[in-house]
């Protein structure tokens, strides 16, 4: 039997003896603040300086200066009336191979696009993947010697197929969407390997199977070998409060009474409608605070920010110790939409006006994968010429403001500026920060589609190695963090990078790593990992834990919401959870305040008491495991997890079967895309009806 696991039974003993139980319910229900805060109406004056003009009951169109561009931006660029549709930055091409004329070029994609279509056409002889492997063959042609002209052949190529609308086929194929990108990745992918498995699947599952995690060698991986005797860090006996928000998705684009319930894209804007309807009709009008299907409002952004000192406890004479920012605050656009500006834009009026505005001590940031621009998209230095680079004016601008608002040094500036926005760095209290870009395994980063059999080609993990090891070297307690998260169902993340990361997460734990933080699902959940690859999953053998942050935007089919921990100041692991929420279903009812946002359950209450886990313990791997536990015993404990993974939202499906909590507690359990993608598939998200998949024989 592990430590932990001995210590768990000595509390179980006191806990029979009531001791132990009489101290965790003393503990139990205590609040940091506020057990609720009503947003007040209206945009505070103190936050921006000036504002562009907008008609009476629309959100604010704020006049935002970027300090690092030394620019204000325009008010056509975020005028909710007048959303663009071609997005004017620049594109990058692979360098031709061929020094061809246009004619010459020409006549190539022309023959490329014979090729491809006779090919299609004798698939009844080889099979769908066979035929996508082998047109992907013919296509690399066009990329490597008229890499200018694929994006407009994939287009044409696209409609006259019926591959997709004729709207989807610009928004995937245009060179100013992901054309060029598209171009990129035929023309460097090994796209008759597992490259172009891993394109085919993406393309559509039924063109081939998603690949299987392949067996990595960790010959060399690391420095040195796991310490048998690692340094023990004590609790200190004090705790900080500190603030994790996330998936902010700003909307400065967002219309007040236009259609809530649209039928495609991003609802509440001007140029969105319900096609049920006709013409000029509107089912649902766009409150003023967001609706569930829609991003964050300016009014919701702001009622959430001064929701946070109230509900925590915290202001500037009492601030946080700090707080962490898990990715992603520009809206979900069509790619067409979006541009450079608009990204910079968001990345401003949050940081630099929002976040300093209302948060006290330090913000530590990581990039989403909606913080760029195209969306998702982040190339690896190895790609050559200024293909390695075409991503640098974010990582140059995230840095420059982060250092700007005093959050980071000077090292982990430039840090972020080679590393893709990631950067390592100790705070005042002592911890390290190390953070990550999560775009090197997020599955829309069709980039990585590039070199697959390479689960590091951006060298991130080996950065994210080397801070460890220095950080193990020092003593140092170390924060990781990043955007999408690992594992859960494995519908995000891609394999290898995944397995990758599971292997550094059981070097380092949990004798380095405190704790593991990510965003993306908008979500309320976590992971825990395990040894040994996660093969034996105990009490004994949980290391660390994920803990993925609930946002602040309702999208989709949510509630808005934050959460706090109370930390120990010497190990630096969590005593306690609490998360906010805003119910998003009252929000077309406000008329003389602003939204309620109230404390929706400490996660020390909500399941300490059904691990029985003692008052004082850290809510560290064993716990979560011991509450896994606990959900095998008791089914209620599962409804009550997917209720909280919703954010309490009247939209959150029920999970009451036993496939759905079993598969549920599998999630959980699942720190890496190989662990996720064992479990029973289709309960992973509460944004919609569940869609139980079976597994393949």
């Amino acid at each position: 039997m592990g430590l932990a696991c001995m210590t768990m039974a000595v509390a179980q003993l006191m806990l029979r003896l009531g001791n132990a139980q009489a101290g965790y319910e003393h503990a139990a229900f205590s609040v940091p603040g506020a057990s609720s805060f009503v947003a007040p109406t209206g945009v505070p004056s103190s936050v921006w300086s000036s504002f562009y003009p907008v008609p009476t009951g629309q959100e604010p169109q704020p006049a935002v200066y970027d300090p690092i561009l030394n620019i204000t931006y325009p008010a056509n660029l975020t005028n909710p009336d007048t959303i663009p549709d071609y997005d004017p930055d620049p594109v990058f091409y692979p360098q031709p191979t061929a020094n061809l004329t246009l004619s010459e070029q020409n006549k190539v994609i022309s023959d490329v696009v014979s090729d491809v279509k006779a090919k299609i056409a004798d698939s009844q002889s080889s099979g769908n993947c066979s035929t996508c492997l082998e047109a992907l063959s013919i296509a690399k042609r066009a990329a490597q010697l008229a890499p200018s002209l694929v994006p407009d052949a994939l287009v044409s190529f696209c409609n006259a197929t019926g591959f997709k609308s004729e709207e989807a086929c610009a928004e995937s194929y245009n060179a100013s969407t992901f054309g060029a990108i598209w171009t990129q990745v035929l023309a460097f992918a090994d796209v008759s390997g597992l490259d172009g498995h891993y394109i085919c699947h993406s393309l559509s599952s039924t063109f081939c199977d998603a690949p299987m995690t392949s067996p990595l060698n960790a010959t060399g991986l690391f420095p040195k070998p796991k310490p048998k005797h690692p340094k023990v860090f004590k609790p200190s006996g004090k705790t900080v409060k500190v603030l994790h928000m996330s998936d902010f998705h700003i909307d400065p684009r967002y219309k007040v009474g236009s259609e809530g319930n649209c039928t495609t894209g991003l609802c509440c804007r001007s140029n969105e409608k319900n096609s049920d309807l006709l013409s000029g009709q509107t089912s649902f009008p766009a409150p003023s605070y967001g609706y569930f299907d829609c991003d964050s409002p300016y009014d919701l952004g702001l009622a959430a920010l001064q929701a946070v000192g109230p509900l925590t406890g915290t202001s500037k004479k009492n601030p946080f110790g700090w707080t962490i920012y898990t990715g992603d605050l520009v809206s979900h656009e069509s790619q067409n939409e979006l541009s450079r500006a608009y990204t910079t834009y968001a990345e401003t009026t949050i940081y630099n006006y929002m976040f300093k505005s209302y948060l006290t001590g330090p913000v530590f940031a990581v990039l989403g994968n909606h913080d760029t621009n195209p969306e998702a998209i982040t190339a690896p230095h190895s790609l050559p010429g200024p293909l390695g680079q075409q991503m640098s004016w974010n990582h140059d601008h995230v840095s420059a403001l982060w250092k700007h608002e005093g959050w980071i040094n000077d090292a982990a500036a430039a840090q972020a500026r080679l590393h893709y926005g990631a950067y390592s760095m100790k705070n005042h209290y002592g911890l390290r920060m190390i953070t990550f870009n999560s775009d090197f395994w997020y599955h829309s980063n069709i980039l990585n589609f590039i070199n697959t059999t390479n689960p590091d080609v951006s060298g991130t993990f080996q950065f994210v190695i080397d801070e460890l090891q220095a950080a193990e070297d020092a003593g140092e307690r170390v924060w990781l963090f990043a955007h999408v998260l690992s594992g859960w169902d494995g519908s995000n993340p891609m394999p290898n990078p995944t397995n990758l990361f599971y292997q550094i997460v059981e070097r380092y734990s949990p004798h380095v790593i405190a704790n593991i933080f990510f965003g993306h699902t908008h979500e309320d959940q976590f992971e825990i990992f395990y040894a040994n690859n996660g093969t034996n999953q105990s009490c004994s053998t949980a290391l660390n834990t994920a803990w993925i942050g609930p946002s602040v935007t309702p999208l989709t089919n949510l509630n808005s919401g934050f959460r706090m921990y109370t930390v120990d100041t010497g190990t630096f692991d969590i005593h306690d959870a609490y998360t906010f929420t805003a119910d998003v279903s009252s929000f077309s009812n406000l008329t003389t305040t602003g939204p309620v946002f109230s404390l929706e359950y400490s996660t020390r209450e909500a399941y300490g008491a059904a691990a029985n886990w003692p008052a004082e313990a850290p809510l560290n791997a064993t716990f979560w495991h011991k509450v896994t536990e606990a959900m095998e015993r008791d089914r209620k404990l599962v409804s009550q997890f997917n209720t909280y993974q919703g954010k309490s939202s009247v939209r959150t499906p029920n999970c009451t079967s036993e496939e759905c909590a079993a598969a549920k507690i599998c999630y959980m359990r699942s720190g890496s895309v190989a662990l996720g993608q064992a479990c029973t598939q289709g309960y992973g998200s509460v944004q919609s009806a569940f869609n139980p998949k079976k597994k393949k024989k």
